[in-house]
């Protein structure tokens, strides 16, 4: 596949998850297609991939199901704190 970013060819599609909102209207949509180029770096979503998200967004009640999912949060240093933490106690004579 040719790049619409560069002009080279190379580029491959690849499928992800994407998530729109927060909270309550949180809505994830699964296998969005994102072209992506080994050569520039670059990642987009096409024109017809956008129509698509936004007509998926305009009538989610008709192809949202709704499901529980666990959500997690990322907090950089938090885990090599904890590691300190552990690395002192596993350590210490007293």
């Amino acid at each position: 596949m040719i790049c619409d970013i560069c002009g080279q060819e190379g580029a491959r599609t690849r499928h992800i998850t994407r998530s729109y909102g927060k909270g309550d209207n949180l809505l994830l949509i699964e296998n969005v297609p994102v072209i992506n180029c080994p050569h520039c770096g670059e990642s987009y979503l096409t024109a017809e991939t956008l129509h698509e998200i936004e007509r998926i967004k305009l009538h989610r009640r008709n192809f949202a199901t709704k499901r529980a999912i666990s959500v997690a949060g990322y907090m950089l240093g938090h885990h090599s704190q904890s590691k300190k933490q552990a690395n002192k106690s596993f350590h210490s004579d007293g």
